[in-house]
């Protein structure tokens, strides 16, 4: 009678699903590196291979074609933004601030590159929209205490106040146009989200 696998065997299947899974993970790192640093148009299958030191058909045969690319690294990028800005204390402000500010620290000049190549690809499009729908949400969420005694037209123009204000483009105003250090950005952004959120706003009747 023939025995199942045996340890050997075992380990070699669990060493070559890790290897296939760095493989994957090097890949996923290349193209968003290289997304940032050249047009969606000039971003091949090939220099993404080269940074990620393994054969173009590694690359085809993960991910298929250069749309199918972008959209894995999204999703991988994007759990991770769930993940770091999920922990964001609803209410806290000056915490509130820290997380967004060090989620554009890391990946700020990622978002800046996908909403300046939304028009270039479907897959990017899809993107942006769902990143700018989450981002709502999470302003929603975060500043619910400033929100709750809102309603109607008066909610949405302050809720859409808080988006502005939380936005990447905020951040690159003060970050990289007016060249303020994280800590003087972090204290901008405190100072624009304190008259909204220190008491709430009375809805005007009017």
């Amino acid at each position: 009678m023939k025995s199942g696998p045996g340890p050997t065997r075992g380990y070699v299947m669990r060493d070559r699903a890790r290897a296939t899974e760095r493989t994957g993970e090097r890949i996923l790192a290349a193209v968003t590196e290289l997304f940032v640093e050249v047009p969606f148009s000039q971003l091949t299958l090939a220099a993404v291979a080269e940074r990620a030191g393994v054969t173009v058909q590694t690359v085809i045969r993960r991910f298929g074609d250069k749309e199918g690319l972008v959209a894995a690294a999204a999703r991988r990028s994007n759990a991770e933004v769930a993940t770091q800005r999920g922990e964001a204390p609803v209410g806290e402000v000056p915490a509130i601030v820290a997380n967004l500010v060090t989620h554009y620290e890391a990946l700020g000049d990622l978002s800046l590159r996908l909403l300046a190549e939304e028009e270039a690809s479907p897959t990017i499009a899809a993107i942006t929209t769902a990143a700018r729908a989450y981002h709502r949400a999470w302003c929603a969420r975060v500043f619910g205490p400033s929100l709750d005694a809102l309603t109607g037209a008066e909610r949405e123009r302050r809720l859409a106040q808080l988006v502005a204000i939380c936005d990447v483009y905020t951040w690159k105003l003060l970050r990289r146009d007016s060249g303020l250090s994280r800590r003087q950005v972090s204290t901008a952004l405190r100072e624009l989200l304190e008259p909204l959120t220190s008491t709430p706003a009375a809805p005007n009747r009017r």
